[in-house]
């Protein structure tokens, strides 16, 4: 039997001798901080260890900024983003990051199903095997895809063509056999390879009785292609064409449920696994990807991660030195007039500070970007929370001094409703569009 705890980024979990009903033993929480402190390498955090995904504590630990699973043997934590008025709502909390996740890697999930499953006691991971084994399922009653492979056999006949080396040496003593080379149609290829490492990795894993049946069922259907560990699978061999268009997706499915994934093994077993996601990145790429399909057949273009230039060049005029890469840059007849950085992080509410918390390099940064790109409207975007108003939108924007047209925005966006963000980052991209068409007039 697994123990199964949840818990928010930046909250705590009890740590006692023997455990809880609401906390891990220290036993149990040892073994989790060894597997986030393997998972660590592979997310490209700051922090030293483990310290950037679980803060150890003599009497209980710490989630920090990283949203997810951690699976070690007999526990498992779930670590959920904060998202304001779903604070006390694990299963909504579920749905939405299901579906930050579904907009960022392009993957379509039924909403009706993603609903239903929201409702059911699924930790994020059930419910991403549950989307990852449907899926599989409706594809594999279509068929396996095959592709002809390259084979070598000594036969009684010939078959193919003949491999003259090995017939006049290796086999010289033996001429009724032939030393053939030929192409056979084959379901043994790296796509259906890397399926039946999904499904036995996911089967290790799995705790939901339902889960484990389809698992089951789909690992039958994968009997004739080699068990290759999913450390060995070369995922650049999967060939992805039209052929085969109802596999992209789940080859995407399967790299977000792997693709951050380690194991150490003991007589073949699975001793830790990780499905972890940095929020700061994710909100990042939900908001993006988000601009990109509102504002697509407009004449606005987004562009994420880039343009990239640099602050300094040499004196001589030769290497550029530290090199800028704004998250998210629109683009009006191929001029940029807006950057948005995105920030995952709680402003104060302005009682509190009259600067809301707003990081003062993060200011910074985004005047350079003024410079650097030559944009005017510059906007820092952060998640909404009810002490910042009931409405979320712009909440300030200031003028920089020394260049009175370019002005630097602080805006927030509510994840409640994942259904009216489009429209309401597109709100704030044609308010920043209107102030700028005037500027431009004056």
């Amino acid at each position: 039997m697994i123990i199964r705890r949840s818990v928010r980024e930046w909250e705590y979990l009890p740590v006692s001798a023997d455990g809880s009903e609401t906390g891990l033993s220290r036993a149990e929480a040892d073994q989790l901080l060894l597997v986030a402190q393997a998972a660590q390498s592979t997310l490209n955090l700051g922090g030293e260890d483990v310290e950037s995904i679980l803060v150890n504590g003599v009497s209980r630990i710490r989630a920090q900024q990283v949203v997810g699973i951690l699976v070690a043997p007999g526990v498992a934590l779930e670590i959920l983003p904060k998202i304001d008025g779903l604070e006390t709502d694990d299963r909504q909390t579920r749905v939405n990051l299901v579906r930050m996740l579904a907009r960022t890697h392009n993957l379509s999930i039924a909403e009706g199903a993603l609903t239903s499953l929201g409702r059911q006691e699924h930790d994020l991971l059930e419910i991403l095997i549950r989307i990852f084994a449907t899926k599989l399922f409706v594809a594999v009653h279509r068929g396996l895809p095959r592709r002809y492979i390259g084979l070598e056999d000594d036969l009684g006949t010939l078959r193919g063509g003949l491999d003259v080396k090995r017939q006049f040496t290796i086999l010289a003593a033996t001429p009724q056999k032939l030393a053939c080379r030929f192409e056979e149609l084959s379901s043994d290829i790296p796509l259906n390879q890397l399926m039946k490492a999904a499904v036995l990795q996911l089967r290790a894993v799995s705790g939901s009785p339902e889960n484990q049946r389809r698992l089951r069922e789909l690992a039958l259907a994968f009997a004739d292609v080699r068990s290759v560990p999913l450390s060995q699978v070369v995922v650049q061999n999967v060939v992805l064409d039209r052929t085969n268009t109802d596999w992209h997706e789940l080859v995407r499915l399967a790299k977000l449920l792997l693709g951050r994934q380690f194991q150490t093994t003991s007589a073949g077993r699975i001793e830790g696994f990780s499905l972890l996601f940095e929020m700061n990145t994710l909100f990042e790429e939900f908001i993006g990807r988000t601009l990109q399909r509102r504002l697509a057949g407009t004449d606005l273009e987004v562009s994420l991660q880039g343009p990239r230039s640099h602050v300094l060049s040499e004196k001589d005029g030769g290497a550029f030195r530290f090199r800028t890469i704004p998250d998210i840059v629109i683009h009006r007849g191929g001029n940029p007039f807006l950057i948005i950085d995105t920030k995952w992080k709680r402003l104060k509410g302005e009682l509190d500070d009259r600067k809301r918390g707003v990081g003062q390099s993060d200011v910074y940064q985004m005047l350079a970007y003024g410079d650097v790109y030559n944009v005017a409207r510059l906007m820092l975007l952060y998640p909404h929370h009810d002490a910042l108003g009931s409405h979320a939108g712009t909440l300030g924007e200031y003028r920089v001094i020394g260049n009175e047209a370019r002005t630097l925005a602080v805006a927030s966006v509510s994840l409640l409703d994942l259904e009216v963000v489009a429209d309401r980052l597109a709100t704030l991209v044609a308010g920043a569009l209107e102030r700028s068409e005037r500027s431009a007039a004056a």
